[in-house]
């Protein structure tokens, strides 16, 4: 018989008692009935069945199984959504970590250059203007990138034109979400348009950011650090392995 989510049992020694409510009004003795329980909506009873049998130990060893994977279907969570819904926030709280370094733009194979209100990435490796101060914002990966000559931080305004605005200025158009590409490249996308990227052309122009996809080139960038702040790395060096001649003797 099968019984509704409802039912409950209650197993001593070899006996069980099955019911619905009050325990002594129901009063249904079964013995020798093995239970199962399925998804803890169900109870299959079979009367007269050995516990032990073989297609009962199927049954129980397929119900261990299948029960992580239930769990696992209930309790699913999508960790990217949350992690999404806290980086479009702004983060006061916790203490800000500046980073110097360069952007090195894949397209015209220069620098992003913060020259006041203008932006470009014609700077060349060690050009004053193309070191960037780089602020984390938020929780995640949002950042306010800000010239460190001129003080003007790079921002994207609502026509998606890339321009630069002075240091007090605390616009959500300033903030951008530095993103890891597959391909190891940087991207930096609006935090406040969703999916526009900061882009430039071959000739070191801004791209509009309407205009901008992930998988473009003009908008994938290289981190590099300033000349003179390059950790000091060790040569490397090569060791050469001559062959040799191994002769074997043959057995006598």
């Amino acid at each position: 018989m099968v019984l509704s989510g409802n039912d409950c049992f209650w197993r001593h020694r070899d006996w069980f008692q099955i019911g619905g409510g009050d325990r002594k009004e129901a009063g249904v003795w079964q013995t020798d009935c093995f239970c199962i329980i399925l998804g803890c909506k169900h109870t299959i009873c079979n009367l007269n069945a050995d516990p032990f049998s073989p297609s009962l130990r199927s049954v129980q060893a397929l119900l261990v199984v299948c029960s992580p994977l239930q769990v696992l279907a209930d309790d699913h969570v999508n960790f990217s959504v949350y992690v999404e819904n806290q980086t479009r926030g702004r983060d006061a709280m916790s203490r800000r970590q500046h980073r110097v370094y360069q952007l090195y733009s894949r397209t015209s194979g220069k620098h992003v250059q913060v020259m006041g209100r203008r932006i470009s990435a014609k700077g060349d490796d060690g050009d004053k203007y193309a070191q960037l101060v780089v602020e984390a914002d938020t929780f995640g990966s949002q950042v306010r990138i800000r010239g460190k000559e001129t003080n003007f931080y790079l921002c994207m305004n609502r026509r998606g034109k890339l321009v630069g605005k002075k240091a007090s200025n605390r616009s959500a158009d300033c903030v951008f979400v530095e993103m890891v590409l597959e391909n190891h490249y940087t991207a930096l996308m609006s935090a406040r348009y969703t999916g526009w990227y900061v882009g430039f052309t071959k000739r070191g122009r801004p791209r509009r950011g309407p205009q901008t996809l992930p998988n473009q080139q003009d908008v994938h960038f290289m981190k590099r650090l300033p000349p003179g702040e390059q950790p000091d790395l060790q040569p490397f060096h090569f060791t050469t392995v001559s062959k040799r001649r191994v002769c074997w003797a043959e057995p006598r």
